[in-house]
């Protein structure tokens, strides 16, 4: 219990502190909805993509898709999909569109009834024995994630999609072909590394059917 809250309150530090170094950008919806034709091929005309390999962005939270937009532009998060998407936009721009996927309602999603005793474990109270900190302290119980601090809204997410990102920033806590913009402190990276490939498919699943 003192090390998952010893790592809520580091995220949040991290959190804060990037939020004071980048400066707040204030995100127009509706500028953002005009700018979003290409995107919906992928993620749909509302955010809520069909496809478990496209991520729902509706409700995903403000900041955290500015700053995941800004990466894949910058070469900080690789996406082959997303190559050449958001190259030529300005910061405005992203944050305009930002504004508008998290102004949309997310639709929900399923959880599989063999997985969710365990994917409930793993995100309301971690794994104490490899030191894996809850996920609910940065995403809150109910998935609904912290948008001030720029951790993510889950529920509802593709548990596919969920997966592939854990799994992605698991092999990057070694391994620098995996996802690696998870900040210096290495947070996603570090819970990740502490997981099975069952524990990831029942904790995907779990927030995947989250309200």
């Amino acid at each position: 219990m003192i090390f998952n809250r010893a790592i809520v309150a580091v995220a949040f530090l991290v959190a804060a502190n990037t939020a004071l170094a980048d400066g707040v950008m204030k995100g127009d919806a509706a500028a953002g909805e005009a700018l979003v034709a290409s995107c919906t091929a992928c993620h749909g005309a509302d955010g809520n993509s069909l496809a478990p390999t496209f991520p729902k962005l509706a409700g995903l939270g403000e900041r955290y898709l500015l700053k995941q937009m800004k990466d894949i532009r910058d070469g900080r998060r690789p996406v082959a999909l997303m190559a050449g998407q958001v190259d030529n936009m300005t910061d405005q721009q992203l944050a305009d569109i930002a504004a508008f996927y998290d102004g949309q309602t997310r639709t929900s999603g399923t959880t599989d009834p063999e997985l969710l005793a365990l994917g409930r474990k793993v995100y309301l109270a971690g794994i104490a024995e490899r030191k894996v900190a809850a996920c609910s302290g940065c995403h809150s119980p109910s998935g609904k994630g912290n948008g001030p601090g720029g951790f993510p809204g889950l529920a509802g997410q593709h548990a596919d999609y969920i997966a592939q990102q854990l799994e992605m920033f698991r092999l990057g806590y070694e391994d620098e072909s995996g996802r690696t913009n998870g900040g210096d402190s290495m947070i996603m990276r570090t819970i990740a590394f502490g997981l099975s490939d069952l524990e990831i498919k029942a904790v995907a699943s779990y927030v995947a059917g989250l309200q």
